[in-house]
């Protein structure tokens, strides 16, 4: 691959107590490219993500973006990297007392120098992307569970993020509403260009998306470049795995 990794792990260790959640791992994350973070409970895969953001430290190792130790990093730098990331948490993390419209409006209010008309249209050209045109005015309570998943992004977006974290991004959701929200990161992906990086228990829906798919298992991890290759695993835990979530025999299939 000619391209250079916009993300490394390497040799990352993170402990907690007696458990080793991450044991020397190695990871490269490549632009524009979507990267499935599986594996079963408590097994670090929503650390990774906190890892990357620099929301915690691996307790030895280097986190490189863009080529740049996060780990060494003070707050000012750690900031500027952030503003580079774009995130969507399991509940969408909306403000129950601001509308859709506010919502979204809230990072460029918060972290621009727009004025209130350039805020205005920038929204409203998102809401329409995301098709949230009509619901602008509504709040949180009023709307479905994947209605709050559109807005949701559709505030991740404001910044214009090189690299978006999706942290289960589906939970609460049911099969229809979850292969709904799939197919929008998919567009939305298409549309701005972004690095994803999804850290999901729908399996194997969520393999779809995927560029490359990493399996965390005891502190290890195993990278598959093509999804469908997990299933010709010899390491008996992936194996074990795949038995779990995936059943019978899988084969992605294209989301559009």
């Amino acid at each position: 691959m000619s391209e250079d990794p916009i993300i490394q792990l390497r040799e990352v260790v993170k402990t907690f107590g007696t458990q080793r959640v991450l044991d020397r791992v190695n990871l490269d994350i490549y632009p524009g490219r979507t990267t499935v973070i599986a594996g079963g409970s408590g097994q670090g895969k929503s650390v990774t993500l906190k890892l990357i953001l620099g929301l915690m430290k691996p307790d030895s190792g280097s986190i490189l973006v863009h080529g740049r130790d996060i780990t060494t990093m003070n707050r000012r730098e750690m900031n500027e990297i952030r503003s580079h990331f774009g995130v969507l948490f399991q509940g969408s993390a909306l403000l129950d007392s601001l509308s859709v419209f506010d919502n979204v409006a809230l990072p460029l209010q918060e972290r621009t120098t727009l004025g209130r008309e350039q805020i205005r249209k920038k929204v409203l050209a998102t809401l329409i992307q995301l098709g949230l045109i009509g619901h602008e005015e509504k709040f949180p309570a009023q709307l479905s569970g994947g209605m709050k998943k559109r807005v949701g992004l559709a505030r991740a977006l404001q910044l214009q993020p090189e690299i978006m974290l999706f942290d289960e991004p589906t939970t609460g959701l049911d099969p229809e509403k979850t292969m709904e929200i799939y197919r929008l990161f998919h567009e939305t992906q298409g549309k701005f260009g972004y690095t994803a990086i999804i850290v999901s228990h729908d399996i194997p829906k969520v393999f779809n998306l995927a560029d490359q798919v990493v399996v965390l298992n005891r502190g290890k991890l195993v990278t598959f470049d093509n999804p469908e290759d997990i299933q010709l695993s010899q390491i008996p835990e992936i194996q074990a795995f795949v038995k779990a979530t995936m059943g019978h025999l899988y084969l992605s299939s294209d989301l559009e």
